[in-house]
């Protein structure tokens, strides 16, 4: 890892750079899957996962069968974790839920406003180095809890041309509705424009590396939205003297495993304190399966030590990290003046692999710096807020000469006229 000393202010954005490849060259290459998805459908999807994922498929559709026997593939132990899990995450997700909101803005103008769910859904789970099982239960469950009627997923295939199993149960358990084995930028390209297997869907949700990130970016160029950019995977921890040097390392490393692209970064005003991760980090390393993976990102990630907690608070907003860690002394400094992080876990026994699994908040986060003007996935996610209003005789004649100034000072005499006549109509 990268040890920084007190970096200046100016050199923050240098310091902090995220490991990213050029977005313009990935950019090419998802329009063109993209244009030939949307003419070629199934077809396309096949070919690019020969490419992709080294595997010829069939038939693209999960069936009932390969459901069945996915669940007697999963152990009862797995199946009980994934239970509490969903148990959780269900009661912090109803938990959002919010009822009508009206109010009488004058008297005779009732304006009220009302959530609806977004009919037709479309989940992209992760399946490559780790299939990310965990993300259907961040996904499905408040798709259901909104009440969305579609709920399509996309997973890229193994070698087999198969799924792992604990997807597969994950999201039977879960409601989803149609199961694809289809991954990368075609998952996202099948679901903006829809093939013959593939449903078009109205929002795009899931995490995924640089070229699904892109993906999820130009399908919103194409009438889909999408829950935000959500590409590698980040965590910044702050930690001084009463921190866990070998907690702190392991979450450190929680992360790094996720991809070489990933980045990881200790915040600290303690000298000591980085000098001691830096151990725990090697130590633990040569323990890990992926550790070649880990090792890879833990070459893209720093250690910075900073004087004070000002200076560490404001460098922390300027990253806006996608997981965030507080392990200080001084807890509450911390909280109230953090402003940008997608989600943020306090304290030595709260590790960020709580929220990745069964604390009950959504572990789909934005990366990159997106926190500063992004929200993690949450109820709301698969909602639309809708307004409506109702305007008797008396509410008509109360605001009706404001409307018509103002059309009128605007030059839409149009606008003027729906309002006069019905105020002459009322004499």
């Amino acid at each position: 890892m990268n040890k920084i000393y007190n970096p200046k202010r100016q050199d923050w954005k240098d310091v902090l750079m995220r490991p990213t490849q050029t977005v313009a060259d990935i950019e090419g290459l998802v329009n063109t899957i993209f244009e030939e998805v949307k003419v070629g459908g199934d077809r396309i999807l096949i070919k690019y996962t020969k490419q992709f994922d080294k595997v010829n498929l069939d038939h693209l559709l999960v069936s009932k069968d390969e459901i069945k026997e996915a669940k007697s593939l999963v152990s009862d132990e797995l199946k009980a974790a994934i239970q509490l899990a969903k148990s959780n995450i269900e009661v912090f997700h109803t938990a959002q839920k919010t009822g009508r909101v009206e109010v009488e803005t004058t008297v005779g103008v009732s304006c009220w406003q009302e959530k609806k769910p977004i009919q037709k859904v479309g989940l992209y789970i992760p399946g490559g180095t780790a299939p990310l099982f965990s993300t259907i239960l961040m996904l499905a469950v408040p798709a259901t809890i909104a009440g969305c009627n579609e709920v399509v997923l996309c997973s890229p295939p193994d070698k087999e041309g198969k799924l792992n199993p604990a997807i597969l149960y994950t999201a039977d358990l879960c409601g989803v509705t149609k199961i694809v084995k289809i991954g990368g930028i075609q998952a996202i390209a099948g679901m903006t424009f829809g093939t013959e297997t593939i449903p078009q869907v109205y929002k795009v949700f899931g995490p995924g590396n640089q070229y699904v990130t892109v993906a999820k970016q130009i399908a919103t160029k194409h009438g889909v939205a999408i829950d935000m950019p959500a590409g590698p995977s980040e965590l910044l921890v702050v930690a001084d003297d009463s921190a866990n040097a070998a907690f702190v390392a392991s979450d450190l490393l929680s992360q790094a495993e996720h991809g070489v692209d990933s980045q990881v970064i200790l915040v600290s005003t303690s000298k000591e304190m980085i000098d001691l991760v830096e151990k725990e980090v090697a130590l633990q390393l040569e323990d890990l399966p992926r550790k070649e993976i880990a090792r890879q990102a833990i070459a893209n990630s720093k250690l910075i030590y900073v004087d004070n907690d000002q200076d560490a608070i404001d460098l922390i907003n300027e990253y806006g990290p996608e997981h965030y860690i507080v392990c200080v002394e001084n807890e509450d400094f911390y909280i109230e003046n953090t402003l940008n992080a997608g989600s943020v876990f306090i304290g030595n026994y709260t590790p960020e692999s709580a929220g990745d699994y069964a604390s009950g908040t959504n572990h789909t986060l934005p990366t990159n710096g997106y926190a500063k003007q992004y929200s993690g996935v949450n109820l709301d996610s698969f909602m639309k807020c809708m307004t409506f209003q109702k305007i008797t005789k008396e509410g008509i004649q109360i605001i009706g000469n404001a409307i018509e100034l103002m059309a009128e000072a605007e030059g839409l005499e149009a606008h003027k006229n729906a309002v006069t006549l019905r105020l002459n109509s009322l004499k």
